[in-house]
């Protein structure tokens, strides 16, 4: 069986060290600013952020595009309802005015055959 070891404040000091020592080769280890695999990433990164906002704007003008497309239509439509609400009123007006005129027309028959039958008597 084994003992368990207790560490002692020395070990516990260079196992301390040792991990600071390992942090700060891993930190040297880290590629620097100017140095081509970095450049080459940050090219590419900013290659992709490019053409992703190039695909947004063309979203976005297709968008606006199918938007103008849509209030051009709506608005030939209205165009078009209140041209056919135009003729038809018209339409209703000539109808009430030839009512009206063969109304008149009517009277005046009626009138005159009543005068002739008051001449006759």
């Amino acid at each position: 069986m084994s003992v368990f070891k207790e560490k002692n404040f020395g070990e516990r000091r260079d196992a301390a060290a040792e991990a600071k020592k390992a942090m700060l080769e891993r930190f040297k280890q880290k590629p620097s600013p100017d140095d081509p695999a970095v450049l080459a990433r940050e090219a590419e990164r900013k290659r992709v952020a490019e053409a992703r906002e190039a695909r947004e704007a063309e979203r976005r003008a297709k968008r606006e595009a199918e938007k103008a497309a849509r209030e051009a239509e709506k608005k030939a439509r209205e165009e078009e309802a209140a041209r056919r609400a135009v003729e038809e009123a018209e339409q209703q007006a000539r109808l009430e005015a030839e009512k009206a005129e063969l109304a008149a027309k009517q009277k005046a028959a009626r009138d005159a055959r009543y005068a002739a039958r008051k001449a006759r008597k």
